[in-house]
């Protein structure tokens, strides 16, 4: 079944972002690179994009699936626009889409 899964926060600053998490919330946040840090905690997680690479104007909600390419046919089946192709990241893959409203999210697959 799918579910939400993570929340991902586009940043300008990963070390403020990471700082602010921290001190607010006592989260513990892994790195993933120079530009991109999050949450490992198995449940819903955050993550902190700085990258400059796939990043979303807001917070972009990513919903877990297990067939992702199906998840994309049901998105196009059902009127929702692809915003961004299945790409691989660290973990997995996702794509972005866009649903009936205009709001953006993803859809994952974890290896």
């Amino acid at each position: 079944m799918a579910r939400f899964n993570y929340l991902e926060l586009p940043t300008r600053d990963i070390a403020n972002a990471k700082r602010f998490y921290a001190d607010v919330f006592g989260f513990e946040i892994n790195d993933f690179g120079p530009g991109y840090a999050a949450t490992v905690t198995g449940d819903t997680d955050i993550g902190f994009n700085a990258t400059g690479e796939h990043v979303t104007a807001h917070v972009l909600p990513v919903i877990e699936v297990e067939d992702l390419e199906a998840a994309k046919d049901a998105v196009i089946a059902a009127g929702g626009a692809i915003s961004l192709d299945i790409f691989p990241y660290p973990g997995g893959r996702r794509f972005h889409f866009v649903d009936l409203e205009g709001h953006e999210l993803a859809a994952v697959k974890g290896d």
